[in-house]
């Protein structure tokens, strides 16, 4: 047994951007000091999501592919199928930490599940996210309200990378992204998405310092 505080595990499947995005907005203006905090592990059909601060220049050809402006921090990023993405909501005051406290345990769990693959990855201090070889692999948005989290971080798994190219990723231009699959030899450890999204959630759990629960 345990006496560490649950975290509420929701996988989504796969669901359209705006719903989830409207969710966590409910949730977040609903919880109060007993709400027990969620993880929402979901992969989104082709979107672009554009953050408070993004740029439209960043988006260089968005095409057939749709446009949200949505309130996370962050330029303008690309999520689509083979994606997993982590929606953390927490309530920071009740966990003591801070924004950029939990910035950097996203990011620490990022890098402890690529180490499970045995990939050496780091942070970059001046643009959120995980690096591999100045490659991203995962990008980071968030937002607090009433001093709960939400939205969160998109880790590339098998994810088809070419809409990256449409836009100028998290506002850097010539940004090369990469994905989990073409790091790993998958005749050796095959990469199966279900599997990372275990790993990943024991990952972060631990980091947090709470039990991860599955809830349907």
């Amino acid at each position: 047994m345990t006496d560490l505080p649950i975290l509420h595990v929701k996988n989504l499947g796969k669901a359209d951007y705006q719903p989830v995005w409207q969710a966590m907005k409910d949730f977040t203006d609903g919880r109060d000091a007993h709400t027990p905090d969620e993880l929402w592990l979901v992969e989104h059909p082709p979107v672009f999501t554009q953050g408070q601060a993004g740029k439209a220049e960043h988006l260089l050809a968005p095409g057939a592919i749709p446009v949200v402006a949505t309130d996370r921090g962050g330029q303008v990023t690309y999520h689509g199928p083979g994606q997993l993405v982590a929606y953390p909501l927490l309530d920071l005051r009740r966990l003591k930490i801070g924004v950029r406290e939990l910035v950097t345990k996203i990011e620490q769990s990022v890098v402890a599940l690529l180490a499970e693959y045995k990939i050496d990855s780091a942070p970059k201090a001046d643009a959120p996210g995980v690096y591999v070889n100045g490659d991203k692999i995962a990008s980071l948005g968030l937002r607090v309200r009433k001093g709960c989290s939400f939205h969160g971080v998109a880790i590339n798994v098998d994810v088809d990378l070419a809409p990256f190219n449409q836009i100028n990723p998290c506002g850097y231009a010539g940004l090369n992204m990469t994905r989990l699959v073409d790091l790993v030899d998958t005749a050796k450890q095959p990469v199966v998405f279900s599997d990372v999204a275990e790993r990943y959630t024991r990952i972060l759990s631990n980091i947090l310092g709470l039990t991860a629960q599955l809830k349907e």
